[in-house]
């Protein structure tokens, strides 16, 4: 069988543990016997990160700003117990906060939706999408241990000379404080990425914060977006027949709940961060959920929502079987070759991606599947495989 052509390179992001074993059964099993895969390849490892001093992060991050796609494998963030593991020379920083901020873009996150893996909100009938602004807040927050009394102050010294200065608060005795930030201009890029991802979609728009307790930060994100909708999306909006709204972060996890979903739910850096943990857990698995980090200038970075799978690599190297689902893996390159195919015209391409994802949905739906989702399934009868073995069968209906 000839293989499909490609003309254009994916960004290829490769990682850590589990995953990066998954990745790697990925590429052999269900793409290099059907695809010229053309990647740029750029090892996101913690010991290349750090043989590199991170410049491999941002020279992956460079070179999906010049090809447009790229695919992420999961990544380690090293905490103080994986620099003495992995004998680091410093404490890095998330390679994906890395790449969210040379992008400048909006993290996009669905649950997979597969019959027999029913969520546990009864009323849940279609996706809810995640949209998550990737910038500032706690992410990048500046922290302070007070340990004695004295008087904490928000200072801003402003280019012309001009000082303004607010008390936090007076300190009789121990504490800790945290400033944080943001920029209007990476607000203004992730109003724009969630307008297209809507009208894209045809999907409706919520977004949600806590102005009415911060009432200049929350706020100015709420003003913003409705600024940049009503000037540059509303009739685009009224034309597709879908609709934007606001509403706080309490009462828009209230609708949540009641609701059928199939919208785009809008978050700022946090919210977004737990409420898509909240989502995917409820809609079956981390590992059922796809991930896409779009900039506003048209850039895609594809991944998995999930960790590194750390337990079940430590068993890998023990020589022991594991039962790693493989899914929103899978789902991260379906999802670059489908863009890249769209970008370059490529209709062979787009309908293989197309056919990876409808072969793994069958695979779980006919009854094979990891162990994971095997403990959670309405099915009966099913047959647990193991990670390569779960591999193996979606490539047979492939």
């Amino acid at each position: 069988m000839a293989k499909i052509q490609m003309t254009t390179p994916i960004v290829e992001m490769d990682g850590d543990e589990m995953t990066r074993i998954l990745w790697k059964m990925i590429k052999d099993e269900l793409l290099l016997p059907f695809i010229d895969l053309k990647t740029e390849y750029y090892d996101l490892g913690l010991k290349h990160r750090d043989e590199t001093q991170d410049r491999v992060t941002v020279e992956s991050a460079e070179a999906t700003k010049k090809y447009g796609v790229a695919v992420k494998c999961a990544t380690i963030t090293p905490n103080a117990a994986r620099v003495k593991e992995y004998d680091l020379t410093e404490m890095w920083k998330s390679p994906n906060g890395t790449i969210r901020a040379i992008l400048d873009g909006t993290v996009f996150r669905a649950p997979i939706i597969v019959k027999g893996i029913e969520p546990n909100v009864r009323s849940w009938k279609k996706p809810i999408t995640i949209a998550r602004h990737a910038y500032g807040d706690v992410y990048r927050a500046v922290e302070i241990k007070v340990d004695q009394p004295g008087v904490a102050e928000l200072v801003f010294t402003a280019e012309d000379g001009t000082v303004t200065r607010e008390t936090i608060h007076e300190f009789h005795g121990s504490g800790v404080l945290q400033g944080m930030h943001n920029l209007n201009k990476s607000i203004e890029s992730f109003a724009r990425s969630c307008f297209n991802y809507a009208l894209d979609t045809k999907q409706d728009l919520w977004f949600s914060s806590k102005d009415t307790i911060s009432k200049k930060y929350d706020h100015t994100f709420k003003d913003l977006m409705q600024e940049i909708y009503e000037n540059e999306f509303q009739k685009q909006f009224e034309e597709a027949g879908i609709t934007y709204f606001y509403t706080l972060i309490d009462d828009a996890v209230a609708r949540v709940m009641k609701s059928e979903g199939g919208y785009i739910w809008a978050c700022k850096n946090y919210d977004g961060d737990v409420m898509s943990d909240m989502v995917s857990s409820a809609f079956g698995s981390l590992a059922m959920m796809t991930s896409v980090l779009v900039s506003p200038d048209g850039c895609y970075e594809y991944e998995a929502a999930h960790g590194t799978v750390q337990r079940h690599y430590y068993k890998h190297l023990a020589g022991e079987e594991t039962s790693t689902n493989s899914v929103a893996t899978i789902f991260a390159w379906s999802g670059a070759l489908r863009k890249r195919a769209e970008l370059d015209g490529l209709k062979n391409l787009a309908e293989f991606a197309d056919r990876l994802e409808k072969a793994t949905i069958q695979t779980i739906e006919e009854g094979k599947m990891t162990k994971d989702l095997a403990m959670i399934t309405t099915l009966q009868g099913v047959q647990v495989l193991n990670s390569e073995d779960f591999i193996k069968a979606i490539r047979e209906y492939l």
